[in-house]
């Protein structure tokens, strides 16, 4: 399956310096810097553009793992207040006696 692909991008010495005089035919001299500037160039915009997509990809991630940190630690904190408050009915001293053997 993946084998045609392999085949086309095992490229050796004697087909890319094929590729180049046949561009340079088609294009000329003075026309050929100005295609690899502008191939530059949008390379290094989709390049860019892809850093941004990733950049806003793991920001959203941290985003939402710091939310649920926060929801975590709010959870525990409240689970830990009400188990620290004593039961109605029952005074404070009775919890101490409770508690002191």
């Amino acid at each position: 399956m993946y084998y045609g692909v392999l085949l086309f991008l095992n490229l050796g010495t004697p087909e890319i310096i094929l590729i180049v005089f046949v561009a340079l035919l088609l294009f000329g001299g003075k026309k050929l810097p100005e295609l690899a500037r502008g191939l530059g160039k949008g390379i290094r915009e989709f390049k860019d553009a892809s850093d941004g997509v990733k950049r806003e990809i793991h920001r959203n991630i941290n985003t939402l793992t710091a939310e649920e940190e926060l929801r975590r630690d709010e959870a525990a904190a409240q689970r830990s207040s009400t188990s620290q408050q004593p039961e109605e009915g029952v005074t404070s001293t009775e919890t101490e006696q409770t508690i002191k053997p």
